[in-house]
């Protein structure tokens, strides 16, 4: 029990234990339907037992029951094992989902397989009554696709890493400079010229190398139906992102017509291959506000989430100086410069997405000029800007490149492979905290929550994520669930502890984390690409 990752609000043993045998049978209560069915196929899967349809909880002895129970919050859940078997209630379906998460990592590591090791096996649960929910509502994971694409399997993977940590947002980074990955049926060059590029940088902008063949893929309208399916079923929401106005080259070397012709000859332009801020933007005319409303409205029709991020970072306004198109928005609209140009663009889409049920949610930069009322705030360049944003009304989502950006390196020694960013160990992420003390608890409660961020210029396959997630991603996600004291008060210790065993369950699922012993052999990438960085990358 004292192995959970991440730790339970609250927790008592007994004395005793509950078998799971052949003859164990699972009752999933109204409303808790699609739970069961989870659940009975992830423990089929990893034991063998059949667990078929049993009475109603607390009747079958030795039994998994799952039930909602009134008075707890939507994703709360209590969890008994005792002589009656094992009760998982919670005060929605998402409640007893978490539970039966909880219930699995009980189970052992075992219980994580994708095959069973011997079909006459018992499985022990012990007795212990644990109440448990989470510190945030939001409780994010961002990968970014766009850098270097993961195809549609290696994405439900990754949200069944998320489930199996209680994490519950799934921020889809879907466009960028290197790559248009979402199918737009009425624009369809996104795909066909945008999702390819002709070669890639190979690790950091410092590097010289470069990967000369294509790179690129993108999902299909059927494929994002199946991925946020798949999610709901895990009660993890996806929040795509689709980049405006700045991280829009793929885009514009679709349509040049998107870019500032009077400025450059878009038409020369093609998927960018390397990293960093690129200073090739959107024009903001009519003819790209249509053209995004007509993806946005696409997007919206697959994804039914309440918020809607549309970037707004790093966006150099070099090219809207210099275009007369630009500086005559400028004068029409009354605005003082460019900064709020770029606001009065993102003004446009906040407005746009709220008369059609939605919010946006964009990079701290949105603030720059002046924040469009309903606008949440992803605060990534520090804490500065979730606190600017928390003061003045705002939603904040904590996700400050310096703590929670894992693709930084994760230790300073000559072995790390493409060791860039600031070095951010397993503990300096278990000690992070994403409400500042400077706010107010009034101000405090506009923060939804946290996210940690997977930026993959350097992550080419799954294997290189893996090893940039965990095993930080494990401490991250009990900072985003767990009631944890003040940062430097943690005890990282017993954090270790726990992590002995769940280093066998993450084992157990094929994941590819970094040893707590360093790199293996065959994760280290000598050479040219291990140079270190000194301080963070230009670029998020």
């Amino acid at each position: 029990m004292t192995e959970l990752i991440p730790a339970p609000r609250g927790a008592v043993t007994g004395a005793g234990e509950v078998r799971l045998t052949r003859h164990s049978r699972l009752h999933a209560g109204t409303g808790t339907e699609r739970v069961g069915r989870w659940l009975g196929a992830a423990l089929r899967q990893a034991t063998g037992l059949p667990l078929g349809e049993g009475r109603e909880p607390g009747e079958a002895e030795g039994g998994i029951g799952l039930r909602l129970r009134p008075g707890l919050g939507p994703e709360e859940y209590r969890l008994v094992s005792d002589g009656n078997g094992v009760l998982i209630e919670g005060g929605g379906a998402a409640g007893v989902f978490w539970g039966a998460q909880t219930l699995r990592q009980l189970l052992g590591p075992d219980a994580y397989r994708r095959a069973p090791l011997g079909r006459d096996r018992s499985w022990t649960v012990p007795y212990l009554t644990i109440e448990d929910g989470p510190r945030f509502r939001w409780r994010g994971l961002m990968l970014d696709v766009a850098r270097h694409f993961m195809p549609k399997e290696g994405v439900l993977r990754y949200l069944d890493l998320m489930a199996a940590h209680k994490l519950n947002v799934f921020h889809f980074h879907l466009t960028d400079d290197q790559g248009w990955r979402i199918e737009i049926e009425r624009h369809p060059r996104l795909t066909e010229t945008g999702s390819w590029r002709a070669r890639t940088k190979t690790g950091h902008r410092a590097s010289p190398l470069w990967e000369d063949k294509p790179h690129g893929g993108y999902y299909t309208q059927d494929d994002i139906r199946e991925i946020v399916a798949y999610a709901a079923e895990r009660h993890i929401t996806v929040v795509p992102e689709i980049d405006v106005p700045g991280h829009s080259q793929a885009a514009i070397a679709a349509y040049p017509e998107l870019g500032n012709t009077d400025v450059i000859d878009t038409t020369s332009l093609s998927v960018w291959d390397t990293w960093g801020i690129n200073p090739n933007v959107l024009a903001p005319t009519d003819n790209t506000l249509r053209f995004y409303e007509g993806v946005f409205e696409e997007v919206l029709a697959l994804f039914p989430s309440e918020f809607v991020h549309v970037g707004g970072d790093e966006c150099p306004k070099d090219q809207w100086q210099r275009s007369e198109t630009a500086q005559a928005r400028i004068r029409e609209l009354g605005l003082a410069d460019e900064d709020e140009l770029q606001s009065w663009f993102i003004g446009h889409f906040d407005t746009w997405l709220a008369e059609r049920g939605r919010r946006l949610i964009g990079w701290d930069e949105i603030l720059e000029g002046g924040l469009a009322g309903g606008a949440a705030v992803s605060s990534w360049r520090g804490y500065a800007g979730g606190i600017a944003a928390a003061r003045a009304g705002h939603d904040v989502v904590m996700c400050p490149e310096q703590q929670v950006y894992l693709d930084h390196r994760q230790d300073p020694g000559p072995e790390e492979p493409v060791p860039i960013g600031w070095v951010r160990t397993l503990e300096d992420v278990y000690r992070f905290e994403p409400v500042p003390p400077e706010l107010t608890p009034g101000e405090a409660r506009h923060v939804l929550g946290t996210q940690a961020n997977l930026w993959t210029e350097v992550m080419e396959d799954h294997a290189r994520v893996d090893y940039q997630a965990f095993p930080r991603l494990a401490a991250f996600a009990e900072v985003a669930w767990s009631p944890l004291p003040a940062p430097e008060a943690r005890d990282f210790a017993d954090f270790e502890r726990r992590m002995a065993a769940h280093y066998r369950r993450l084992d157990a699922l094929g994941v590819a984390y970094r040893p707590p012993t360093g790199p293996l052999p065959w994760q280290r990438r000598p050479g040219v690409l291990g140079r270190p960085i000194d301080g963070p990358p230009p670029s998020r």
